[in-house]
């Protein structure tokens, strides 16, 4: 494979986290094209519209976009950010219905337009719904996947980075699992730099200790918890996420339409991954021209394993609930 010139990106669903990625897409030239498509008519059309102005600022990038999904075509690649919304206080998972519904009527028609697209999944539960897209697609397993933990590891790195007194570039960390409750940091694989997190020794501030120490237990679960609830502190602020899920879904734009090779926590249908099979989960995996081109094998510490069988275990009951096999 290789990058694709002229390459065309459509985007489904003009809402927060749609247009964020429009924006994001545009301002970094993840794609030469993009295209937002949208039932609301008056609303995606005002949304491009808006888009169109700033253009000038945004290289050769161009966006277009309305109501026809015509308009989606030949895409390259296509993310799917429509769904219903989640609402404060409401888990993920708690939206797999409505959502599964929604994707199973979707599906189809997109394909029949873009057939030879690399699908990502945004929505909400993003695991259910990239197994459900897998399923109702027909399409090999490495063109649909989930944007998964990608930002789920971007705001582990972010608060390392703020505890350690690094750029944010030079913590190496991952959260895996479900992109949801169930989720969980590979500590054991933790850096900052070229050291593991577990000898990182850093100045501490604390006037009581005056000393140098390395990170607790305790600081590990508040750093877990805080970025787990992270997605719900938004939410209840402001109604939703979306500047960070449109960055980090561009990044995964661009590994894909530049065939990068980048490794990102993306979400796909696993197969014996860790005695894991038939469940889509985020693990470290090269993505490139072909979507997945290879989930890597991590080695995980006897806790983690539980906690990634815990995971998927959650999943499977959501699933089987959805009559999802």
């Amino acid at each position: 494979m290789s990058a694709i010139e002229n390459s065309k990106l459509a985007i489904i669903g003009a809402g927060a986290v749609g247009t964020s990625l429009a924006y994001a897409s545009l301002i970094r030239q993840s794609a030469r094209e993009v295209v937002l498509y949208d039932i609301n008519e008056p609303k995606v059309e005002a949304e491009v519209l808006d888009l169109a102005h700033g253009t000038q600022f945004t290289g050769a990038s161009c966006v277009s976009g309305g109501a026809d999904l015509d308009m989606i075509s030949d895409a390259n690649m296509v993310v799917i950010t429509a769904g219903a919304r989640q609402h404060p206080g409401q888990s993920r998972l708690e939206m797999s219905g409505v959502n599964v519904g929604i994707l199973r009527e979707l599906m189809p028609k997109l394909i029949k337009r873009a057939p030879d697209a690399v699908y990502m999944i945004v929505t909400n539960p993003c695991d259910i719904l990239t197994y459900a897209a897998l399923h109702f697609s027909g399409l090999p397993s490495s063109r649909v996947f989930g944007s998964g933990t990608v930002l789920d590891s971007s705001r582990l790195r972010w608060l390392l980075a703020h505890r350690v007194g690094v750029a944010i570039a030079n913590v190496h960390a991952t959260i895996v699992g479900e992109h949801g409750d169930s989720e969980f940091p590979l500590w054991s694989q933790a850096r900052v730099g070229p050291i593991s997190l577990d000898q990182w020794v850093a100045d501490d501030i604390s006037p009581v200790t005056n000393g140098r120490e390395k990170f607790s237990e305790a600081e590990f679960a508040a750093i877990t918890e805080d970025v787990k609830t992270a997605a719900y502190r938004v939410i209840a602020g402001k109604g939703a996420t979306n500047y960070a899920i449109g960055l980090s879904g561009a990044r995964i734009v661009e590994a894909v339409l530049r065939d990068e090779g980048a490794v990102l926590p993306i979400s796909s249908v696993l197969t014996d991954y860790r005695g894991v099979s038939n469940v889509a989960l985020s693990v470290p995996t090269v993505v490139n021209a072909e979507g997945v081109s290879r989930v890597i094998e991590v080695p995980f510490s006897e806790s983690e394993q539980a906690l990634f069988q815990h995971s998927a275990d959650t999943l499977r009951a959501t699933l089987d609930t959805l009559g999802l096999k």
